[in-house]
């Protein structure tokens, strides 16, 4: 007979999440199916009056070990893997006593549960909880079902509970193009489930970077569409967990990766802060001792790139605030909080999201990056530092900064850091002046930059430049020097560095090399 005739009559019932089981089990059992369960699943089922059979039942062998040691059988597994179209396999489940499982409900041991509370504790060594919740027989069985879903139906989740209970009460079979979606989820989360626990074991013996690695992640939501219109997208991961959408329409693909970039750039400050970004690259950031001056500085800095990016503030945005941003159209406003009468005013746009962003959750999961590849991918550490602390700063030039030109210097290479190679920015105190970015030439970098600041009719003398990497050639200073910077800040470590620091000194101009670079392709 097809599976698509084959009524249910047999299900196996081992749940770690209990949500609707009693029901589920209730139904069942009026339609003539007999249960089998084990521990607490058996003891709930018990205690709410369902009739319920021990797995013992099927195998004549306690469970033992504490639980440990219960469906790894022959019994359970010959039930599940048996091929109910294939003679020979009905005639050996016969000899051998065995009871088919038409129906398995599983879903396993809260591992990915407990390890998020381990975390918040530091994982530097096996926690012996951790040890306890790696489930053996649940994915076992799982995947024997999986593998036999013609003839076992197989549910890890309890959202499929009225799909399965309406089947039942059709005609009691369930379908086989439904049991192969169901399969197909199965193998999805005992992989999932894998990979976490490799993780974690990754993390306890620190190996940064396993000979083979599995990435895991839940999907989150799907994007209406990816980085262009005809490309489909979806959102994986907890990343989304870090925000909250107090208005417009759902967050796009592009909105997603300038989030990303934007936050990791307010991670950098303390100060009130603001920043301004298009396409991942800044257009304007600034510190200030109120937002809503910080905002004025920032996107004085460009104010025509601003027109459909997003901006982050590092507090709560107030109604002040509200109106100074409201004329704007930005896609995304991110702050720590908003105030009801900020939200009157800015939920006046329908389309413009609202974003309430937790930067310290943020600052704690920002640990790798990587990007895809044909088939791979590369995967890095992320760029947490921002100078090399073994050196800290170097003045290379015979002038020494002064103490406003070393906090200016500072302040844009926060910026630079976060801007596209090749990147400049030209910084004034606590304030952005013009920036240049993702340019094949770092003169043309520099050469954009200061345009910006013409256009917007900014004043470069007294100013400091930061490049994200070295100066290759004496070009790009003497384009800084022309402007009207007065110190530099740059990583140093060119085969030209002496040509470019005597360049310096020839103009007196103060130069700090910070030993670290920082490119962002």
């Amino acid at each position: 007979m097809p599976p698509d005739t084959y009524k249910i009559k047999t299900a196996l019932l081992s749940v770690s999440d209990k949500t609707g089981i009693v029901e589920f089990a209730n139904v069942l059992l009026k339609h003539n199916i007999t249960i089998y369960s084990t521990g607490g699943t058996a003891k709930m089922l018990a205690d709410n009056n369902v009739p319920v059979h021990s797995v013992s039942e099927l195998t004549n062998f306690p469970e033992v070990m504490d639980g440990r040691v219960k469906t790894l059988h022959p019994a359970v597994h010959g039930g599940l893997l048996a091929d109910l179209g294939n003679a020979e396999h009905v005639k050996q489940l016969e000899e051998h006593h065995i009871t088919s499982i038409d129906l398995l409900v599983v879903n396993l041991y809260p591992f990915e549960q407990v390890l998020k509370k381990e975390t918040e504790k530091g994982i530097d060594k096996v926690s012996a909880e951790m040890i306890e919740n790696i489930d053996i027989g649940g994915p076992t069985m799982l995947r024997s079902a999986a593998k036999n879903y013609r003839w076992s139906a197989v549910v890890v989740n309890p959202k499929h509970y009225p799909a399965i209970i309406d089947y039942i009460k059709q005609d009691g079979t369930i379908p086989e193009a439904f049991r192969l979606q169901l399969a197909c989820e199965v193998f999805n989360h005992t992989a999932h489930y894998d990979a976490i626990i490799a993780g974690y074991f990754n993390k306890v013996c620190k190996i940064e970077y396993p000979n083979t690695i599995t990435l895991s992640y839940t999907k989150a939501q799907d994007c209406r569409y990816g980085e262009n219109p005809h490309q489909s997208a979806a959102v994986y991961g907890s990343f989304l967990n870090q925000f909250e959408k107090l208005h417009g329409k759902e967050l796009s693909y592009n909105n997603v990766v300038d989030i990303n970039s934007i936050c990791e750039l307010m991670l950098e400050f303390d100060k009130p802060t603001v920043a301004i970004v298009k396409h991942t690259n800044p257009c304007g950031v600034a510190s200030a001792d109120n937002l809503v001056d910080a905002y004025k500085l920032a996107f004085a800095t460009d104010t025509e790139s601003p027109f459909g990016g997003i901006i982050a503030l590092n507090g709560q945005l107030d109604k002040a605030f509200a109106v100074e941003v409201h004329s704007l159209f930005a896609e995304v406003i991110i702050a720590t909080a908003f105030t009801p009468d900020a939200l009157e005013i800015l939920t006046k746009k329908k389309d413009r999201r609202l974003v309430v962003a937790d930067f310290a959750k943020i600052r704690k999961a920002l640990h790798y990056s990587f990007r895809s590849l044909p088939d791979g991918m590369l995967y890095q550490q992320a760029d947490l530092e921002l100078i090399d602390t073994t050196k800290n700063l170097q003045v290379v030039t015979k002038r020494q900064p002064s103490a406003i030109e070393l906090e200016q210097m500072l302040f844009a290479w926060k910026i630079v850091k976060h801007t596209k190679s090749n990147a400049i920015v030209y910084g004034g105190k606590d304030r952005t002046l013009g920036i240049g970015a993702g340019q094949m030439s770092r003169v043309e970098s520099s050469r954009i930059a200061i345009g910006r600041a013409s256009q917007n009719k900014l004043d470069l003398h007294g100013c400091v430049c930061a490049s994200d990497a070295f100066f290759p050639f004496a070009d790009s200073l003497i384009e800084a020097i022309d402007a009207g910077a007065t110190a530099v800040i740059q990583p140093g470590g060119s085969v030209r560095d002496a040509e470019v620091i005597a360049e310096a000194d020839k103009h007196n101009i103060a130069m700090v090399f910070t030993g670290m670079r920082h490119f962002r392709h």
